[in-house]
């Protein structure tokens, strides 16, 4: 875990605090804790400055010279502005604590964009019937876009705004998606693996989850590369205290013709060679916990069945329209498309 290598015990030396800071490079900041790894006060290199200046000697204790009020975030705590207003205020590297108040985790603004408050499930269990003879012997998340797996991009990304908890729904070659990622400890994260014995659609799988540990969920594709924003996606969920939202794709429909607006055979107006901008389904949805719930058991379900039902049943469905970058790597001209895109788009 890297975050172990922030942590010191409390009544160490000046002198070993300085071997640690300085194999930390960049990232030197030190935090103090007790036996059990409970937070009790941070440690930087213009601490130990301070300290020696007013007279104490490498050979001290730590405790002295530490702040003894650090800042830190709460594991699970779902107060996002707090995340934004770390990073507004420059800090560069925050302990994340369980509830007994041990560190669990870093976040590292040098590194990571943010700290969402979300669990997040891949749908990873598609054949990839368009992609043969490709996807024969492999199943499509782990056809490599540049250097790494399509699903990898996906859950690097996850990782880079702080979901740490993913869901891999997996069918077809599966087992091979849970040989790579395994566990995801080496990755810092959590990964939990749901098998379909049959064809469960594009959200069926979820209702094997029994537990989450947020109130709100992510589900992707695995098969999509882009660049969104998940930040700014989820804080336009709250903002518009939405129970469901899915990310729309702009779609450009050009028509070559004047279109005629008329009115019982007579013209009333006309647009020469308009185009008209449609909203297509992108595959990345939030959704509040709760709502999942209505997912039956063992079924084909798709993510439009949930919408469809949420709607009728008065529920706030909105739209996100994304503006980065999105493809959805289907067939051999989009897998094409993506090697090609891939070294040009910024992510």
């Amino acid at each position: 875990m890297q975050y172990k290598k922030h942590l010191i015990l409390s009544g160490s030396s000046i002198k070993s605090a300085l071997f640690l800071l300085d194999d930390l490079g960049k990232d030197a900041i030190l935090f103090v804790v007790d036996k059990d790894n409970k937070l009790i006060a941070s440690l930087t290199d213009g601490d130990i400055r301070r300290g020696l200046l007013k007279g104490a000697s490498i050979d001290d204790g730590i405790d002295s010279i530490s702040q003894n009020k650090p800042k830190y975030l709460k594991k699970g705590d779902s107060d996002i502005q707090k995340v934004i207003g770390y990073r507004n205020d420059m800090l560069k590297i925050v302990p994340v604590l369980d509830e007994l108040g041990r560190i669990v985790d870093i976040v590292n603004f040098g590194r990571d964009r943010s700290y969402l408050p979300l669990d997040a499930v891949i749908m990873a269990g598609g054949k990839g019937m368009r992609l043969r003879p490709l996807t024969e012997n492999t199943p499509k998340p782990l056809l490599k876009v540049g250097d790494k797996p399509i699903i990898e991009h996906n859950i690097g990304r996850l990782s880079l705004y702080g979901i740490k908890t993913l869901f891999i729904s997996v069918n077809y070659l599966g087992e091979q998606i849970e040989d790579y990622f395994k566990d995801g400890s080496d990755i810092n994260l959590s990964i939990k693996y749901l098998y379909e014995n049959m064809p469960l659609g594009t959200i069926g799988a979820v209702s094997q989850i029994e537990k989450f540990n947020h109130s709100n969920i992510l589900i992707t594709n695995s098969d999509l590369l882009t660049n969104i924003d998940y930040e700014d996606f989820f804080l336009d969920f709250i903002k518009q205290e939405a129970d469901f939202s899915v990310v729309s794709i702009p779609y450009n429909v050009n028509v070559p013709y004047a279109v005629l607006e008329t009115n019982e055979n007579c013209v009333i107006s006309f647009k020469e060679k308009p185009t008209f901008t449609y909203y297509s389904n992108g595959g990345i949805y939030l959704i509040k916990k709760d709502l999942l719930k209505s997912i039956p058991q063992n079924t084909m379900y798709n993510a439009t069945d949930l919408m469809e039902k949420l709607i009728k049943e008065g529920a706030k469905v909105i739209t996100y329209p994304l503006l980065g970058y999105w493809l959805d790597i289907g067939s051999h001209e989009e897998f094409k498309k993506a090697q090609i895109e891939y070294e040009h788009i910024k992510f």
